[in-house]
């Protein structure tokens, strides 16, 4: 998982962790919790259990007025015409040389009204962005500080979160939220995920965050609530293949080549940025595709580890790391598009040659 070394400011919650022991690493400009007891215990609680993310670190942009539909459409690969209140989108922002500006969410707030969850690192870059190009009739607003955002993860998290809920959780289905009471506070309940696992994201003011936090807490501990940091973060969306911007995503790489072809679509009135050149790409086809990898052997792939074929260089991995899930080293990575359906690659790891099986599957799923 990269890493962002520049000045870094600290979490709204910045205290509380510390006070359960969180040990603290820059990420995206911010001081963010990476463990707390460990990441193999924290990587576990959520897979049998629960665990409690802050990932308040992550930027919210709004996108209001007359032609909001208008703009975010004209702006994302997703379509927005026919989502309806309470209903997320996964879409990106492209270059229009099609590079990936982003990958986001889209919440549909109203008719009107649209809340856009984008990754840490990428605030400024996709405010400044937006605001280049968006058309009249819509106004954008940065209010990544206004919010604070808990990730509760893991099969335990409707029965933890209920007692605490007005809303009855059960009828938030997946991709969709609702605003309501939580612990006493409105706050903004998803259920998206990004660690392969059951479980919602916790949208609270900030001013009134701490008091939230410490009630699920409370209520979660007794039943195995883990809190958890970004390095089990980082190995629970590798096993379910989800990709990470600045790793497997950037603004080099292209959503066909990414796999998330599934997420443009390209029959919009409105043709987003991008469109054009990626309609050539496929129609030419691209020249690699974004795998996963899974050892055959003993080590640990890392990002910029080499892939071969028969002693050829076939590409190299964006991300890697050791399962816990499966006791096995996972990665992904780009691998020219003539060798991406071969079962096996070898990852160079240290001049040696690991065979690995080639996927495009997930490495886990619940």
């Amino acid at each position: 998982m990269q890493q962002d070394d520049t000045a870094v400011r600290p979490l709204p919650l910045a205290q509380r962790h510390a006070e359960y022991g969180a040990r603290f690493a820059p990420f995206a400009g911010y001081s963010m919790p990476m463990q707390y007891t460990g990441i193999l215990e924290e990587h576990h609680a959520v897979r049998t259990s629960v665990g409690l993310f802050d990932v308040s670190h992550m930027g919210e942009l709004r996108i209001t007025g007359r032609r909001a539909l208008e703009a975010v459409n004209t702006l994302v690969t997703a379509d927005l015409r026919d989502t309806a209140v309470g209903q997320a989108r996964y879409g990106l922002l492209c270059h229009p040389d099609g590079g990936i500006v982003d990958d986001l969410l889209i919440y549909k707030m109203g008719a009107s009204d649209y809340l856009l969850c984008v990754n840490a690192s990428n605030r400024a870059k996709d405010l400044a962005f937006i605001q280049a190009h968006l058309i009249d009739g819509a106004t954008v607003a940065d209010e990544s500080d206004a919010w604070v955002q808990l990730a509760v993860q893991g099969p335990d998290a409707t029965e933890i979160l209920q007692p605490l809920s007005v809303v009855d959780l059960d009828d938030i289905a997946y991709y969709h939220f609702e605003e309501g009471q939580l612990a006493g506070v409105r706050c903004l309940i998803s259920r998206t995920g990004y660690t392969g696992e059951d479980g919602f994201e916790i949208y609270i003011p900030t001013d009134q965050a701490e008091g939230v936090f410490d009630r699920i807490l409370s209520t979660g501990k007794p039943m195995g609530m883990a809190l958890c940091g970004l390095g089990a973060r980082d190995t629970l969306r590798l096993e379910a293949r989800m990709p990470l911007y600045g790793n497997d995503l950037t603004d080099a790489t292209n959503p066909l080549e990414a796999g998330l072809g599934w997420a443009v679509k390209w029959d919009k009135p409105e043709p987003f940025i991008g469109r054009d050149a990626l309609a050539a790409i496929k129609a030419q086809g691209v020249t690699r595709r974004l795998r996963g990898v899974k050892l055959r052997e003993r080590g640990v792939p890392r990002a910029g580890y080499g892939l071969r074929v028969g002693g050829e260089e076939v590409g190299q991995l964006t991300s890697g790391t050791h399962s816990p899930t499966l006791g096995v080293g996972i990665g992904m990575g780009y691998v020219a598009v003539q060798h991406a359906e071969a079962p096996q690659v070898d990852v160079i790891i240290r001049d040696k040659a690991v065979p690995a099986d080639l996927m495009k599957k997930p490495f886990y799923q619940r």
